[in-house]
């Protein structure tokens, strides 16, 4: 009897942990960086947080689509593969399974146990053995544009909520300071869950997120700062 040992491989989690990071990381940097910049021109505070709240909605909804998009096509690109590789299982099934003996051999397999394999795998299942192997097309990596989507619509928007609740509450006076500074805790954070959960090291994952966030939000202030000084 054979005992199926299910191990625990962060692969699975690419396609969504990607989009949900990446939403997450955009909408606290996207939106701190608008706060700032509209702060920084002397906007008042209603202003500031309605500019906040824009982004927000519009942010989410790019990202939503932008992934919809992205994923979609590298869908459309699977589902042509898949569909040139059944009429080639159709037309020719002896050279398909010279093709996936050809794989295996250049894996390290000898040509009869190769052999052996690909008729195998053909016999139990021809366009999944083509297609995980010849292609690179797995459940565990095949695209999802839906899923996709709503994962970095619902993350920008979790991630942008952080820095308005800050504009809400923080006084005026206070603003610019509060809002740079807990942006960049909260990217720090990220940074660090997600290369935890990624596998990677956690402070260089914090850091390198929170280097790139406070150059963006510098630059964005100071063009607020600047165009607010001419006019």
């Amino acid at each position: 009897m054979l005992v199926r040992h299910r191990e625990r491989h962060r692969a699975g989690r690419t396609g969504w942990l990607r989009a949900a990071v990446l939403g997450a990381n955009d909408g606290i940097l996207s939106t701190a960086s608008l706060v700032l910049g509209v702060a920084a021109a002397h906007a008042t505070h209603s202003n500031v947080l309605v500019a906040g709240i824009a982004g927000l909605v519009a942010g989410s909804m790019s990202m939503a689509a932008g992934e919809y998009v992205s994923v979609h096509s590298q869908a459309d690109t699977e589902q042509a593969d898949l569909a040139l590789e059944r009429a080639e299982l159709k037309a020719d099934d002896q050279g398909e399974h010279r093709e996936l003996t050809a794989i295996y051999v250049t894996r390290g397999l000898k040509p009869a146990l190769a052999k052996q394999v690909a008729e195998e795998l053909m016999a139990h299942d021809a366009l999944g053995a083509h297609a995980r192997d010849e292609l690179g097309i797995s459940e565990t990596f095949a695209a999802r544009p839906i899923q996709a989507a709503l994962a970095s619509a619902g993350s920008f928007a979790v991630g942008a909520a952080m820095p308005l609740l800050v504009t809400a509450i923080a006084p005026a006076r206070g603003l610019i300071p509060l809002v740079a500074g807990t942006s960049l805790i909260f990217l720090a954070v990220l940074g660090g869950l997600a290369a935890r959960a990624g596998g990677a090291g956690v402070i260089i994952g914090a850091i390198r997120v929170t280097f790139w966030g406070a150059l963006a939000m510098a630059l964005t202030a100071g063009v607020g700062w600047l165009f607010g000084a001419v006019a």
